[in-house]
């Protein structure tokens, strides 16, 4: 017979893969067949304009009458590049299928827009979704989860403290907690091995006017000043517009790291340990954070998963065995949600 504790913990854990259904669980398991008949419409929307630049979400759903919970997606890109058009196909496709809403949306860019700006766009998608959607999209104000990849990941944990009420649930794929560190704000062993990128090159790729959709990775575009950011160590700086070294006490509210609480949204971290991008360590410390404080989470992670270990493909064992387990827990203990 189980202990006490060990009981508690089983528990605690079936509960926290019912509230997950709202974004993974309801996954048919990864290997199935996607409907090739699918059919789902999408709509661009214009949730937010600054100073007459047009912010835009896309929302992709399966045109029916019913209420339906809704994923807003996150797209990465270092704060610095990306688009809204950057979504997962594979996550897309199941999510819709499965009956959700998926809202996917664009945010201003760094660095013309600081990074505080970047955070007010986050929560006025955020706040946009759950105030308009009822009438607008026809979804459930109460059922909304947040999920994002790399800075969309970062994007993702903030939200779990800066907006009220906070998501339902939060997904962060190889995201990160802390913006001050040295793996942030000291040159990168890692991109100091490419070929350097000169200040001049760097900022010929950016602007001073609003930018948002930059488009998908590109070594021409503006990944060469994000490239530069790493080599210099100087990403908080030109991000945020404030020195780490000098003015940490204004990164605090911009780490979620620094803001978990036991009122922090139940939470799964995916992070692949030869990450080379975003270290495996960011993850770890988000997962002792949110264990110290009694939030609910899971924390998925692999010895041979790299930076955007999803987007090379789901069908992976351990992230596939992690499922099974997941959706069999669920659909046992479903009465329990």
């Amino acid at each position: 017979m189980k202990s006490p504790k060990l009981f508690f913990v089983f528990i605690r854990r079936i509960f926290l893969l019912c509230i997950f259904k709202i974004v993974i669980l309801q996954y048919p398991l990864i290997g199935q067949d996607i409907d090739s008949n699918l059919k789902y419409s999408k709509k661009t929307y214009i949730y937010k304009i600054v100073d007459k630049h047009e912010i835009k979400a896309d929302v992709h759903k399966i045109p029916n009458k019913d209420i339906q919970p809704v994923i807003i997606w996150i797209h990465g890109g270092a704060l610095i590049f990306g688009a809204r058009e950057g979504i997962n196909i594979e996550f897309l496709d199941k999510w819709i299928e499965n009956g959700y809403t998926v809202v996917s949306i664009d945010y201003r860019l760094a660095p013309e827009t600081k990074l505080e700006s970047i955070i007010e766009d986050i929560k006025d998608a955020y706040y946009w979704v759950r105030n308009q959607g009822p009438d607008l999209l026809n979804i459930d104000p109460d059922r909304i989860a947040v999920a994002g990849g790399s800075a969309g990941g970062y994007l993702t944990l903030m939200t779990g403290f800066s907006v009220n009420p906070p998501p339902k649930a939060l997904v962060s794929f190889y995201g990160y907690g802390n913006i001050t560190g040295p793996w942030y704000s000291k040159p990168d062993p890692f991109y100091s091995q490419k070929p350097e990128v000169t200040a001049e090159e760097a900022f010929n790729v950016v602007g001073d006017t609003i930018t948002t959709n930059a488009g998908q990775f590109s070594i021409d575009g503006r990944y060469k000043f994000y490239l530069y950011c790493r080599q210099k160590g100087i990403w908080p700086n030109e991000v945020g517009g404030h020195n780490p070294a000098s003015e940490e006490h204004w990164f605090r509210r911009f780490e979620p790291l620094q803001n978990v609480s036991i009122n922090y949204p139940p939470t799964i971290l995916l992070h692949g340990e030869m990450d080379t991008d975003v270290p495996f360590e960011q993850s770890r410390l988000m997962a002792k954070e949110l264990e110290r404080h009694h939030v609910d989470f899971e924390f998925v992670h692999n010895s041979e998963w790299d930076h955007a270990f999803d987007y090379k493909g789901l069908n992976d064992g351990k992230l596939l065995s992690w499922l099974r387990e997941a959706n069999q827990l669920e659909n046992y203990f479903s009465s329990l949600c």
